[in-house]
């Protein structure tokens, strides 16, 4: 008769309360494994030690706790980021956003810097992509800073200045040929904050309050002390948030505005060009 394997008995039991996926992910992490790994194990016992570790695991998944915060890392642009519970976790659309910024801004040298960096993901990504860029980053969380940090040392050193200190705040008197932001923009009362994995973010990062715009009014309205002439100012934002966010670039005076859909066709970035 065939056996059943200590692996196959653990993923069983624990698809009761998350999916497979994530279970073979936890399990995997917990014996120091890729899934693939994993897989080729799979008759071998599983160690006490690793048992525990995704037990625990499991019970903070089934908890809502996102995978990324149980592994400490999540993959960004194709880079490896640490992540912790003081940052948002990398999300594929805002990979829009690293697309939109090198397609206004030129290869060559440029100033540009990321307002709100959480895990340095989007400066990170940017800096990766363009050597001859002069890449700062802010953020109001010493502790989400921190992070960056890490990741900036890592992933791409030397190359990144950080900044603690609400949007423009740190950049007094200083002119970027581009600004990016992924800044909070769910609405207070979103019943997608109480979702799977949200509550456990930073919610500061999630949400202004109110309707969601306050972070996106205060950027727009305050970019153009700290642009070129020419520059840009791109923005990711709620996919009902397009129709808003073009109206405000206008209403400020930016030019050349635009939104782009994410892979969902919702529209998810909007750009405009500060040419006063």
């Amino acid at each position: 008769m065939f056996e059943v394997s200590d692996s196959d008995r653990l993923l069983a039991e624990a698809a009761g309360v998350i999916t497979r996926r994530d279970a073979e992910i936890l399990l995997a992490h917990a014996w120091n494994l890729s899934r693939g790994q994993l897989l080729a194990r799979d008759r071998e016992p599983v160690p006490a030690d690793v048992i525990a570790r995704f037990t625990d695991a499991c019970a903070r998944r089934a908890r809502g706790v996102p995978v990324a915060y149980l592994l400490g890392r999540r993959e960004f642009w194709s880079l490896d980021f640490e992540v912790t519970s003081a940052v948002l976790v990398p999300r594929p659309e805002t990979e829009l956003l690293v697309e939109r910024a090198l397609a206004l801004v030129g290869a060559g040298a440029a100033r540009v810097a990321d307002l709100g960096t959480g895990s340095g993901a989007i400066a990170i990504a940017l800096a990766h992509e363009r050597p001859q860029w002069k890449l700062t980053a802010t953020d109001a969380s010493a502790d989400a800073l921190a992070v960056a940090r890490r990741n900036g040392e890592r992933l791409a050193p030397g190359r990144l200045e950080w900044l603690l200190g609400e949007w423009f705040v740190p950049l007094a008197g200083r002119h970027f040929d581009a600004v990016v932001s992924n800044p909070p923009y769910i609405a207070a009362d979103d019943p997608v904050l109480r979702g799977d994995g949200l509550e456990h973010e930073p919610r500061g990062a999630l949400t202004p309050g109110g309707d969601g715009t306050a972070a996106l009014a205060t950027l727009i309205n305050e970019a153009p002390d700290h642009l070129v002439a020419g520059g840009w100012l791109a923005l990711e934002h709620g996919n009902g948030q397009g129709d808003w966010t073009r109206s405000a670039l206008v209403a400020r005076g930016f030019s050349h505005v635009t939104s782009a859909p994410d892979l969902a066709g919702h529209e998810r970035v909007t750009s405009g060009q500060w040419s006063n």
